[in-house]
């Protein structure tokens, strides 16, 4: 029903700032909540931002509040994550992932996130 592809990881030195990109498909695109959860080597998945479908609503995990920002571009099916003040601890695979079911703004849960990309690497060196 809906398919997801991200796109800008790398490799980046500490400090350094990175955009990463989720394009999506479904006719649905403008009513889903979406997010970036990413998955460090050997780690549990963990969920670092969420916006609501028209964008007014996000949420931030602690570890990246003030660090990064998620915004989208309904026009183009488009998500974006722009990650700034990257640390080492930010490296992870980095997945797009979607919330058909809603979300009601509290802390989200990776059980609720329906659809997902197949996910893009950050390296963050030191």
């Amino acid at each position: 029903q809906v398919q997801l592809v991200e796109s800008g990881g790398g490799l980046v030195q500490s400090g350094d700032s990175l955009r990463l990109s989720c394009a999506a498909s479904g006719r649905f695109f403008r009513t889903y909540a979406m997010g970036w959860v990413r998955q460090a080597a050997g780690e549990e998945r963990e969920c670092v931002a969420v916006i609501s479908g028209s964008g007014t609503n996000t949420y931030y995990a602690h570890s990246v509040k003030g660090r990064f920002t998620i915004s989208r571009d309904n026009a183009e099916n488009t998500m974006f994550l722009q990650m700034n003040s990257l640390k080492p601890e930010d490296t992870a695979v980095y997945y797009c992932a979607a919330l058909p079911r809603g979300w009601y703004f509290g802390p989200p849960d990776v059980s609720e996130m329906d659809y997902w990309g197949k996910g893009t690497l950050v390296t963050v060196s030191s």
